[in-house]
Formats: structure tokens, sequence, C-alpha cells
């Protein structure tokens, strides 16, 4: 037997990706500022879309990219105002689903960074100035 060198399947699949975008999108159903952010009311697109791209990401198969086409992140989330409020209410929400994963915790500290610093890619907006006084 060989021990794949393919992050996909050495945090167990699809099987894995699926239910860690469930468990994130609990928190993002009940979130008062991500929630608005999604147009359909049941989630589902958003679902098969985060779950594929974390398959294709990780060396999964490439429907996402067959499906959808390039990534293109930044251009995907542009149209949402994403400012430092809305990415750690993101972090919180994915951090929550990680946590009730199982997987090695080298793993999982190898994903969470990547979500991380994608979060903070994704952020397009600057936060107000704090007044000085």
């Amino acid at each position: 037997m060989t021990v794949s060198d393919n992050f996909y399947d050495n945090v167990g699949g699809e099987k894995f990706f699926a239910q860690l975008v469930d468990y994130f999108y609990e928190g993002i159903a009940v979130d008062p500022v991500l929630r608005p952010m999604y147009v359909d009311q049941d989630l589902s697109a958003a679902r098969r879309h985060l779950t594929l791209f974390l398959m294709q990401y990780w060396g999964g198969p490439g429907t996402y990219q067959e499906e959808r086409g390039h990534p293109r992140l930044r251009m995907r989330h542009m149209p949402f105002v994403i400012d430092g409020d809305a990415r750690d209410r993101w972090i919180a929400c994915m951090k929550a689903a990680l946590l009730k994963m199982e997987c090695e915790p080298h793993l999982r500290d190898e994903l969470w960074t990547y979500l991380v610093g994608a979060a903070y890619a994704l952020t397009n907006t600057e936060d107000p100035a704090t007044p000085s006084s």
C-alpha cells in the first residue's frame, strides 16, 4: 500500500470537502453580514461551487473548471463588499467548520493556512478609518 502525496486523497476526497462545506454553510446561513451576500435561498449553488473549487484546488477532479472555467476568485467576489468584518466572519465560519472535521493535524494546518490567506486576498474594501481624537 502506498500513501498518496495528494492532499485531496489524504483528507478523504469528496466526502471530506462536501462535509467541510456543509458545516461552513451552517454558519453562513445564520450570519447577518454574510448571508445577504448569497442570492440563492437554499445556498445549494454556492455549496456546490465551493465544494468543487476546494476539491479541484487540493488535487481532486477538475469539475469546477469544466463547469465554471478558471476560478478567477477575485473577479467573482468583486461585486460583494468584503471588508475586514466580512472577512473575519467568513474565517470564523470556516474555522468552526474545520474544527468539526477529522483529519491529521498537519493537513488541517495546511488547509487552514490556505483558507485564511484566501480570505485576506479576497478582501476588497478597506475598513473605515478610525477617527482620531
